[in-house]
């Protein structure tokens, strides 16, 4: 109940999640899942993981259109499908597929690269998904590269009052100083041992 608009109203009807392509099931479920909501319509928690799982790309990663995985969209998934990982077989295999594609993915400066340019947002939707995994991107050799995290190329895009989204315009922009201090909240929760970014269950209503 949020000024007398119910959040959830939109989120019981597959057509209407799935108008933007996968980016719709990933985000829905992140949000059913962030206090373990009730799902209504012809919305399912099943429904929705199998949507993520149905369009991973042969390689292993996600991506909005084409066959060439993107490192933002991979990281979304794979922070969606985090609280099944334990439980669900096949979730777990895709997910470690998923990993992989993102190691090998991950550049000498320890950042990524989507939609043509290193950037700020990758580096934070990486940092989100893997403390949602349980992994510490400043210790699994996995994402560590030339002794370089995806947190140290996250803050080399950072500014005096914010951060920038790409070396080609080095000016503070909204997305990216946004997303760059969720992933660093994440992280912050991940090394106090609190829950995982998304996951709003500890608290109560006032």
């Amino acid at each position: 109940d949020v000024g007398g608009y119910n959040l959830l109203g939109g989120l019981d009807n597959m057509e209407f999640i799935e108008n933007q392509g996968i980016n719709g099931p990933i985000w829905a479920l992140i949000a059913l899942d962030s206090h373990d909501y009730p799902t209504s319509g012809d919305v399912t928690r099943e429904k929705l993981v199998q949507t993520i799982l149905d369009a991973q790309l042969p390689g292993g990663g996600w991506a909005l259109a084409g066959t060439a995985a993107d490192p933002d969209l991979t990281a979304m998934a794979l922070t969606a499908l985090a609280p099944y990982y334990d439980t669900d077989e096949n979730v777990r295999a895709a997910v470690d597929k998923a990993l992989d594609v993102l190691s090998a993915a991950q550049l000498p400066t320890g950042g990524f690269v989507s939609w043509g340019s290193e950037n700020s947002e990758s580096c934070a939707q990486v940092i989100v998904a893997l403390t949602a995994l349980g992994i510490d991107p400043q210790k699994d050799a996995r994402f560590l590269k030339n002794g370089r995290s995806v947190l140290d190329a996250l803050c080399d895009f950072v500014l005096d009052d914010g951060f920038y989204h790409s070396a080609e315009l080095v000016e503070v922009n909204g997305m990216a100083t946004e997303q760059a201090y969720y992933a660093l909240t994440a992280y912050a929760r991940f090394r106090d041992g609190k829950s995982r970014l998304f996951d709003m269950t500890e608290l109560t209503a006032a």
